[in-house]
């Protein structure tokens, strides 16, 4: 098979799980492939994937080859498999906007951006980057509330006619005007905020659809979650949190038997702390009522590497967008985003995400 060609925005925790995993699986067949939700998609395998260009903005990434990037501070993520080759792949000094937080300037170099004195480039210089490096599919990992920035890239990749994973909660597949932009140039789009393999959200709608279909009446429930790495750090500016919070909430109250009035549902992200790297602890408790109106509750603690944790749903996403621009199939991909995001343009019960992205995978499924 050819190589699938991405590129990358945010060379943080994110990426470098997924380059780290794009290598570990090198050495692995469908036999001995644990972590992965599909080994072999049509013919692409994991270490099909191949990263042509990437941008970042801070000082200690740019410039240096994306393999050595993806190990430099304030990146903290489990370091799996780190003998990873030189790719050639020079990170560029991508376009700041909203990127940055302005609280983040108070905490130390180790834990947070150093913004790089390079020019910004302009959208015709990413424009431009993306053509020359042949990149066919472009990953958002930009940091949450990057409203601006997620808006420009999204134009950027329309311009150069690649595809676009929108791996956090900036809403563009679910907006009406950039879901007909992408349909119109006949560009894959999957989105919006990418749910991991075994995380918090996929559990709680797990235990909210099972609470439906056994009966019982789900009257309140919370989901607080903490990790130390920089998407929590920049989540501690509550004004950037907003499509977070309404994107892991509906991603809840779209399985319910009935929607939880907003003052019986509490998901989110509760707070930063820097011991805990990239390991996020998950509390969640549910209450309700079983036969005969007699209260009952359930509460769970999950621990998870975070990044690890999406980088397998992340390598999925990217093979089923080669898939479309193979099938020359553009606009909104409701099968993959139903499945791999957390709050795609349509939700749909995990079984039926299920169902529908396999089917689009064997080809009965055009979206």
């Amino acid at each position: 098979m050819n190589k699938i060609k991405i590129a990358i925005v945010g060379v943080g925790n994110c990426a470098s799980s997924l380059m780290q995993g794009i290598e570990y699986y090198k050495n692995k067949d469908g036999k001995d492939a644990v972590g992965l939700m599909h080994w072999d998609i049509d013919g692409y395998k994991p270490f099909d994937i191949e990263v042509v260009a990437a941008f970042d903005i801070d000082k200690r990434k740019v410039g240096k080859d994306v393999s050595d990037a993806i190990f430099e501070h304030p990146n903290c993520t489990t370091v799996f498999c780190k003998n990873i080759p030189q790719t050639g792949v020079k990170v560029k000094m991508g376009n700041v906007l909203d990127g940055v937080s302005e609280h983040m300037k108070e905490y130390d170099d180790k834990h947070t951006f150093v913004l790089s004195n390079e020019k910004e480039s302009t959208k015709e210089g990413i424009i431009k980057a993306l053509k020359d490096s042949k990149a066919e599919v472009l990953l958002n990992y930009l940091p949450v509330g990057s409203e601006k920035a997620v808006r420009f890239y999204a134009d950027c990749v329309l311009e150069a006619g690649v595809a676009f994973i929108n791996c956090m909660p900036v809403f563009i597949a679910s907006d009406p005007e950039w879901e007909k932009r992408f349909k119109e140039k006949n560009i894959p789009i999957i989105a919006e905020d990418i749910k991991s393999q075994l995380g918090a959200t996929i559990i709680h709608r797990t235990l909210a659809d099972l609470f439906k279909k056994r009966g019982v009446k789900l009257e309140r429930t919370y989901q607080l979650n903490i990790a130390g790495n920089t998407d929590f750090l920049t989540m501690l500016n509550r004004n950037r949190l907003l499509s977070k919070k309404k994107s892991k909430t509906e991603a809840v109250q779209s399985v319910v038997a009935k929607r939880l009035d907003s003052e019986n549902i509490h998901i989110g992200p509760s707070d930063y702390v820097p011991w805990q790297k990239d390991n996020k602890i998950c509390y969640l408790r549910m209450e309700g009522k079983i036969f005969g109106s007699v209260p009952m509750n359930l509460e769970l603690r999950l621990s998870v590497e975070d990044s690890p944790n999406s980088a397998g749903v992340v390598i999925d996403a990217i093979r089923c967008c080669k898939l479309a621009l193979d099938r020359k199939i553009g606009g909104v991909l409701y099968s993959p985003s139903a499945y791999f995001m957390k709050h795609p343009p349509k939700q749909f019960t995990d079984d039926e995400a299920f169902k529908m992205v396999e089917d689009f995978i064997a080809g009965k499924r055009v979206d």
